[in-house]
């Protein structure tokens, strides 16, 4: 993301963000004047009515704050549908249920790109707690060649098929933590004039003996003053997407790392970043309900749920060479075929982007978690890291 020029907001932002404000300041009011990363993360995106998902606004591609892979170009759904049918092809068919399923743009172009390879589901079921992004997918599927189901939690009857999640995991409220010479501190919130500031106090029972467990697993120790963050609610919510899956996979495509490189001396500041038009905003506790806020997700804890509630580790890759494994020049060439000469260059300028270690290709991975399926899965045929988790 960029990082210089950040554009002041405008009245309307000014005034949205200090309605999300009132409500943070309540919080911290009533938690005693203090109240932990977490809470204020969740509030900042979720509270209703105000939280930045939870309102109308530009959120994705380049008139937004951020451009996801299937904003950017058809090609990743074109891939990923590839894999996708290899799995209904094993499980006999099957569901397909999207967590978070942003503009719709993903399963817009999944549900057309399965239509091509003759692998539609049975129906296209999507999982996502924001009324108004509910709207602009509505919209965008009104004529969806499947059944599009919108539903507010994973079913609770057995099914198979498979979950797609991209870029879900990293906007999970994390803890942020500092390490000090007595074990670790928890980094909460608490009001400065009439915004936030950081600041903290002694870390709980549980908080410390998740950091205690991290160093203990690392190479490297977090040494003194290492600033990170720690997502309590990814084990529930992996084992949530999947507990009433009977046969498939899991596909979770995000930004994060293996947990050794997650923690490691190169990342002393953790990974958290607001991001409000397309530039990074120092200040995560700042332009509350404007900016986007995330971190990078532990991938390694996302496996260490699967494995603990029965799946297996089917394969981990960057994006890119995921991509480049599912056939991603074959699909691009299918794309170029009889289009102008200016969409040729565009579409190929939204493939490096995709695929190039500097852009997304690095940054992004994709891990799979399988249930009733022992064959090797296609992403991962060019390289496969799960080991590093």
């Amino acid at each position: 993301m960029m990082q210089a020029g950040l554009e002041p907001m405008t009245p309307d932002e000014t005034a949205h963000g200090e309605r999300v404000a009132r409500h943070l300041r309540a919080l911290i009011a009533e938690g005693g004047g203090w109240i932990p990363f977490s809470r204020f993360m969740h509030e900042a995106l979720y509270a209703p009515g105000l939280g930045y998902y939870m309102t109308n606004r530009d959120r994705f591609g380049w008139a937004g704050d951020f451009t996801t892979s299937p904003e950017l170009s058809p090609l990743f759904a074109r891939c990923l549908a590839v894999q996708i049918a290899e799995i209904f092809e094993r499980t006999g068919g099957g569901d397909l249920i999207e967590h978070g399923a942003g503009s719709g743009r993903l399963a817009f172009d999944l549900l057309e790109a399965l239509q091509r390879l003759g692998a539609l589901p049975r129906r296209y079921r999507i999982v996502d707690v924001s009324p108004a992004l509910r709207s602009d997918q509505r919209q965008l599927l009104a004529a969806a060649p499947v059944p599009v189901d919108w539903i507010d939690a994973p079913p609770a009857e057995s099914w198979r098929g498979v979950v797609v999640a991209n870029e879900v995991a990293d906007a999970l409220p994390v803890e942020r933590f500092r390490i000090t010479r007595n074990g670790c501190e928890a980094m909460g919130v608490v009001r400065s004039g009439e915004g936030f500031a950081w600041s903290g106090r002694p870390a709980d029972e549980q908080l410390s003996a998740v950091v205690a467990a991290l160093n203990a697993g690392l190479p490297e120790p977090m040494a003194e003053g290492f600033v990170s963050e720690w997502c309590p609610g990814l084990p529930a919510w992996t084992a949530g997407i999947g507990a009433s899956l009977a046969q498939g996979a899991l596909l979770i495509a995000d930004y994060g790392l293996p947990r050794t490189h997650y923690y490691h001396p190169s990342r002393p500041n953790g990974t958290l970043c607001g991001i409000h038009r397309h530039h990074d905003v120092p200040d995560p506790l700042s332009r509350t309900g404007i900016q986007d806020l995330s971190a990078w997700v532990d991938f390694s804890a996302i496996a260490d749920a699967g494995r603990a509630n029965g799946f297996a580790v089917a394969g981990f890759a960057t994006q890119a060479q995921a991509m480049a494994s599912l056939g991603v020049d074959r699909e691009l060439a299918a794309m170029q075929q009889g289009v102008s000469e200016s969409r040729r260059l565009r579409l190929a300028q939204a493939a490096q982007t995709l695929m190039m270690p500097g852009e997304m290709g690095e940054h992004f991975k994709l891990l799979a978690l399988t249930r009733g399926i022992n064959d090797p899965l296609a992403a991962f045929s060019f390289r496969d890291f799960s080991a590093s988790l």
